[in-house]
């Protein structure tokens, strides 16, 4: 299916309309943006016939609800996408203001573009379409829009106990959780999961004279550093004792199946300017990105940033870390033991204090022969013309093993971002060519869904 040149405009303008909205979740600067992208995106669902609007509570940022159920009989999906997206920094890095959508050579440009309010917007547009061809949606719809996606999710465990009841389904359909490659059809089968926390390093109770302290006070920077620096062996493995607990080894028949997937890992490296590759030598490049833990330092500060220099020893240091859980790990374990090794690094002369912390989710896996993982192959078989691959993604979407958790149902990941499409990156981009590409996925997957039957979810 090919959209018009006015179709496509008219959807890659809702997605421009979501962008302009700032809602970055994580800074409360930006509540007024917020609000923005809720009511934008209520009044959209609103249009398309969509009732028993509400917001769910968490404790954090609501999550949108909306329900068309006009298909008795037939299966209950659950529509999940974000409105939520990272912050713009480094501003100066940005080649247009990141809150207005810039159209350059096929690409919208704008934070949240790709992740996720570009393939939010699709989903949301492939059953406008649907509605308008055929009356009704085939099957019945419960859309959830998340507002917490990009800060690990913290308040979607209570959303999803509390309203247990009203998101029950057969299943769930992400929009978000990206392609693997632009010119590859394929469908993610498994996520990392994720966690993270901030922690600061206290050296003194003020910033003190380099001449005059120098040598006798410790420097919190320097204690922060140290800290960093050992999470990691020289080969790039992790070395926080205890972290690896529980992760399995691969099978041949795994490694081989990745090993089978199109990768080329020079290209992959000049995409994006690094020199050489990272990480553990013994695993390749996707089985370092799909397989494998990871600990990773987010930001790092302190001390005298401004122009020039001041002579200095600061008395506190900052550190965020974000962690990616694979198969086997438990997150409330790693988390004990990432704590317990950041304590254990921080030497005698500073104190460390946790001071924040981010959601925690397991790594997730659908099983093979899902119902709904076989219709979006069958879908995407027919729109692109080609059997998708079966690929995993080394991000995480924490709602899969919450949605599994708390609604006993499993999640399709079906988005039509792209993996270097810079999301969490300046210069963020969605592809004009997705709409089209999206919507007939999307368009041929929810027909394929109506002419299952609840039971097929239950066998």
């Amino acid at each position: 299916m090919t959209l018009s040149g006015p179709e496509r405009d008219a959807v890659a303008a809702r997605i421009a309309a979501l962008v302009a909205q700032p809602s970055v979740s994580a800074d409360p600067a930006f509540a007024e943006g917020m609000e923005g992208a809720r009511r934008l995106l209520e009044a959209r669902l609103a249009e398309l016939g969509f009732g028993g609007a509400r917001r769910l509570d968490g404790g954090g940022h609501a999550a949108l609800y909306s329900e068309r159920l006009a298909a008795p009989g037939r299966p209950t999906l659950l529509v999940y996408g974000h409105y939520d997206v990272q912050p713009p920094d480094p501003l100066e890095l940005w080649r247009s203001p990141p809150f207005e959508a810039t159209v350059r050579d096929g690409r919208l440009y704008g934070r949240g573009a790709s992740d996720d309010k570009g393939p939010t917007v699709v989903a949301l547009e492939a059953l406008a379409r649907l509605i308008a061809e055929d009356g009704e949606l085939p099957c019945n719809v419960k859309v959830l829009l998340e507002g917490e996606e990009e800060t690990g999710s913290p308040s979607l465990p209570a959303i999803l106990r509390d309203n247990a009841g009203l998101l029950a389904c057969d299943a769930a359909l992400s929009a978000d959780g990206a392609r693997w490659r632009a010119d590859v059809a394929s469908v993610n089968v498994a996520a990392r999961g994720s966690g993270g926390l901030e922690f600061r390093v206290r050296t003194a109770d003020k910033d003190l004279h380099s001449g005059r302290y120098g040598g006798a006070v410790g420097n919190a920077l320097h204690a922060v550093s140290q800290i960093v620096a050992g999470l990691h062996d020289a080969r790039g493995a992790v070395a926080v004792r205890g972290f690896m607990d529980g992760v399995a080894a691969p099978t041949e028949a795994e490694r081989a199946e990745i090993a089978a997937i199109p990768f080329d890992a020079p290209a992959f490296y000049a995409a994006v300017g690094a020199p050489t590759p990272w990480g553990e030598p013994q695993w390749s490049a996707p089985e370092r990105l799909w397989l494998r833990p990871t600990v990773e330092v987010n930001g790092l500060w302190g001390g005298y940033q401004g122009a020039g220099g001041k002579t200095v020893i600061p008395c506190e240091a900052h550190a965020k870390l974000t962690v990616r859980l694979v198969a086997g790990q438990r997150p409330a374990a790693v988390r004990a033991a990432l704590i317990a090794h950041l304590h254990a690094a921080c030497p005698p002369w500073a104190r460390l204090e946790i001071t924040d912390e981010r959601g925690w989710s397991p790594a997730y896996a659908l099983r093979p022969d899902h119902p709904l993982l076989l219709a979006a192959e069958d879908a995407l078989a027919e729109t692109a013309g080609v059997r998708p691959l079966r690929v995993r993604i080394g991000a995480s979407l924490p709602l899969t093993g919450l949605i599994r958790e708390a609604l006993g149902v499993e999640t399709v990941m079906f988005s039509f971002a792209v993996s270097d499409e810079d999301y969490h990156a300046p210069n963020e981009f969605f592809r004009l060519s997705s709409i089209d590409e999206g919507i007939a996925a999307w368009m041929a997957l929810i027909r394929r869904v109506g002419a299952q039957s609840p039971a097929d979810y239950r066998a």
